[in-house]
């Protein structure tokens, strides 16, 4: 919509405050608020702000940022009060001369996806990201206790976690996303929300909405919502696998092919390709943090070995059966992405990596259908040529720090930011004493 359209729906809304949003290079959102009388101004001139402080963004010597507001992403936040009902709208960050901030990871995907319009092509993706509900254990810190005992796909009828689910579902239907399915997950207190795929920009945009909207609903029930990748020893983790495909400007999806025996286009099989290769790499992006790593592991349906399958969870992308009538179902599903990743660098990431395969006809591997790559031990994937995902964050960079495609595609000033609080983050965690260490040595040393 337009601005005057927006105008309009804002005072049919009863809107009082309006939070402008944009992210760090992490993924934080960030949010600017400012009462509704001053939003005419701000539609026509954009709000100054002082980028100094927020992680990828500017020196202080060069501090000035201008937020551009995107009218196309307002949205009422259900959970605040009518007296106080607040709306947010997602922004792009300018520099005082008025050019795109190369800093600004939405701006960074936005870029992206202008040089794939020019093929007349749409990238969607259709994530899934999963996450916690726990109860608070005892004072300011949390211990995490799963909120409910259901398991995969338990019906309840009207248990506390159904309602809660229940509740979260309409308020994301409320923001403009297309709820598909809500379910309970494979964990105790792990749930997952999938809405409909739509174009990488927009994508991104709703997995920030879900991730917030779901921590402000677990609150009013006194709950902790989590999208950590890995919050309890020994259960399965929160993934985010991303279902991916390239539509042309007819609609038509270009993964597409009858005559193949996956039903799978040369564009598609280069796709996937491409993100092989890069996929050590692609791991400092998608699985960000130090706790990544810890679901990354064998033995929870979390991928670790470098692959493709049409049928085989096992591997990092898998291919879903192909329905007979259901051509622009076809799709290449990611399976190593986490909720942790800031959405707009991984899906800028995502592409890139796919668009070398693509452009340059790499063709992928054998596909591993029928092999449980968890069984083969390491001397029989070598003879498979079948590789490894990083086994830390540290190594993940390492690899990054060696693939000039994902850096340009991040651009050097996001890239620079982001390793830099990356390698912040695994010397913290490097220095730090767990308990499982104290558990360990403490008394045997």
């Amino acid at each position: 919509m337009n601005n005057k359209e927006l105008l309009k729906r804002v005072e049919e809304d009863n809107i009082k405050f309006v939070s402008l949003q944009f992210t760090d290079v992490t993924g934080a959102v960030k949010s600017v608020d400012m009462p509704v009388n001053r939003l005419p101004e701000a539609l026509e001139d954009g709000v100054w702000f002082d980028g100094s402080s927020v992680e990828g963004f500017a020196r202080i010597q060069e501090s000035d940022m201008m937020l551009r507001l995107d009218p196309s992403t307002y949205s009422v936040l259900p959970w605040t009060v009518e007296e106080r009902r607040r709306a947010r709208i997602f922004c792009d960050i300018y520099t005082p001369a008025g050019e795109p901030f190369k800093g600004d990871p939405r701006g960074a995907l936005k870029r992206l996806l202008a040089k794939l319009t020019e093929r007349g092509w749409t990238f969607n993706v259709g994530p899934e990201p999963e996450f916690f509900l726990f109860r608070r254990n005892g004072g300011e810190a949390i211990h995490p206790v799963p909120h409910d005992v259901g398991g995969y796909f338990d019906f309840s009828a009207d248990d506390e976690a159904v309602r809660v689910r229940t509740e979260l579902m309409d308020a994301l239907s409320g923001m403009g996303l297309e709820i598909e399915v809500g379910h309970h997950e494979v964990a105790l207190g792990q749930h997952e929300i999938d809405f409909r795929f739509a174009d990488a920009l927009r994508t991104a945009d709703n997995v920030l909405t879900l991730k917030y909207t779901v921590k402000a609903i677990a609150a009013k029930h006194n709950l902790v919502a989590s999208f950590m990748p890995k919050p309890i020893f020994g259960i399965n983790g929160s993934g985010m696998h991303c279902h991916q495909s390239i539509f042309d400007s007819k609609g038509d999806n270009l993964f597409y092919d009858k005559k193949d025996e996956f039903h799978l286009s040369s564009l598609a099989y280069g796709f996937i390709a491409g993100q092989l290769k890069h996929a050590r790499a692609l791991a400092a992006i998608v699985a960000p943090t130090v706790n990544s790593y810890k679901r990354l592991v064998p033995g929870y349906e979390a991928p670790v070995y470098i692959g493709w399958a049409q049928i085989n969870r096992s591997a990092l992308i898998r291919i879903p059966r192909y329905t007979e009538g259901r051509d622009k179902a076809m799709r290449a599903e990611l399976r190593f992405p986490d909720p942790s990743s800031n959405p707009y660098l991984a899906f800028s990431a995502m592409l890139a990596a796919a668009l070398d395969g693509i452009d340059n006809k790499m063709t992928p591997p054998k596909a591993l259908n029928n092999v449980n790559l968890y069984h083969l031990d390491a001397e029989e994937r070598r003879k498979m040529g079948v590789g490894e995902l990083p086994g830390s964050l540290a190594e993940a960079l390492d690899e990054l720090e060696k693939d000039s495609l994902l850096q340009e595609a991040l651009g050097e000033t996001i890239y620079e930011a982001f390793v830099r609080a990356k390698r912040a983050e695994w010397d913290e965690f490097r220095v730090h004493v767990t308990d499982w260490e104290v558990e360990r040595y403490l008394e045997v040393a």
